[in-house]
């Protein structure tokens, strides 16, 4: 059987879906495909119980009738954490658990498609880090990686060290093309010669990278003012809170962004609205803008979204939003399935050693 963990260097890193696309990848080849994430992160109530939404998204869309408490063996919570610390969790026990629940869903499968939990680190203090779930359940290790400059090398170095013959390769993902020549001329050199494999070079994709204005309401609950489109991609967001020349300065310097300010800082709203960037406004407290602003921004076919909390929650929630990426969902697995098969040695990573 083929055993394939994928874990990060940090959250939000599209590992999800690489993850779920390879299980179904290797599902279209005519394999047998199981899925389970040992430790479960990313947490959410449904029915009375705290789960992680990335096992029912991998039910859904591998037809997986699996029982939960199988692919998402320990509930990763903070209460759980804490426990752990307080020593009220026995490693030796969560070990066990995790290998229970493996056995019964590997059997009769081809492929188990595993996901870390958070970050590669994730899990020490039970002694289940990835590498550890790794060497329990006899995985190759696929490391998922982002770059932005040669300096990133450091970090992909030190994983590969840690994860030592787990490792079957790296994964690039997300790559701009301004750095895509730096990344495949150089760095992919460099690292082959140090013995470490690279799978793949995904590049970029703006229908994973960013949230539409539309996603981005419905997370923050937001009222549309205007009737603009909400397709855009928000890909980053913008803070006014300087004079309105300033703001018009700053903002000219923004590309697909959301503007957070209160509403009642028209003179903000009025910058926003003349940099080209800007793809949305975002109004904090409750405080609805002027009429000839609303009229603006309807001219401009640049959606309003006006939200109750205060700007300091806003950006928060925000920030999860938006650099978390795309809503986790069929749509952007099949992309990633659409990337892996375009710009991944597959093979490599499906085709039993």
């Amino acid at each position: 059987m083929n055993t394939l963990l994928v874990t990060a260097l940090e959250e939000s890193s599209g590992k999800t879906a690489i993850a779920l696309a390879l299980g179904l990848l290797a599902r279209d080849r005519g394999a047998a495909v199981g899925y389970m994430k040992p430790k479960g992160t990313r947490l959410q109530s449904r029915v009375g119980k705290t789960l992680d939404a990335d096992p029912m998204l991998a039910s859904e869309l591998l037809d997986l009738d699996d029982d939960m408490a199988d692919l998402e063996p320990i509930v990763y919570s903070q209460t759980f954490i804490e426990g752990a610390i307080r020593r009220q969790e026995d490693p030796a026990e969560l070990r066990d658990s995790v290998r229970e629940s493996f056995d019964r869903i590997a059997a009769d499968r081809d492929v188990m498609m595993l996901e870390g939990g958070g970050r590669l680190t994730t899990g020490g203090i039970i002694d289940l880090t990835d590498r550890e779930v790794a060497e329990l359940l006899d995985a190759r290790v696929v490391l998922v990686v982002g770059y932005h400059q040669p300096g990133d090398v450091d970090d992909v170095l030190a994983a590969a060290e840690l994860l030592g013959d787990c490792l079957a390769g790296i994964v690039f993902n997300r790559v701009a093309e301004t750095d895509y020549d730096s990344l495949e001329g150089d760095v992919v050199p460099f690292l082959e010669g140090q013995g470490i494999p690279v799978l793949g070079v995904l590049p970029r994709s703006k229908e994973l990278a960013g949230v539409t204005v539309d996603e981005l309401a419905t997370e923050l609950g937001a009222e549309r003012l205007t009737d603009a489109p909400t397709d855009a991609f928000i890909e980053r967001f913008s803070v006014g809170a300087m004079s309105g020349d300033a703001a018009l300065r700053y903002f000219r310097r923004a590309k697909d962004a959301a503007v957070v300010t209160g509403g009642d800082r028209s003179e903000i709203h009025t910058a926003a609205l003349e940099a080209p960037g800007v793809k949305c406004l975002v109004l904090t407290g409750g405080f609805r803008p002027s009429g000839a602003v609303i009229g603006t921004a309807e001219e401009r076919g640049i959606p309003i979204l006006l939200v109750q909390s205060d700007t300091l929650t806003t950006i928060e929630r925000m920030e999860a939003v938006v650099h978390g990426g795309r809503t986790r969902d069929e749509r952007t697995v099949s992309r990633m399935r659409e990337l892996l098969f375009e710009h991944a040695d597959v093979d490599a990573l499906l085709d039993e050693e």
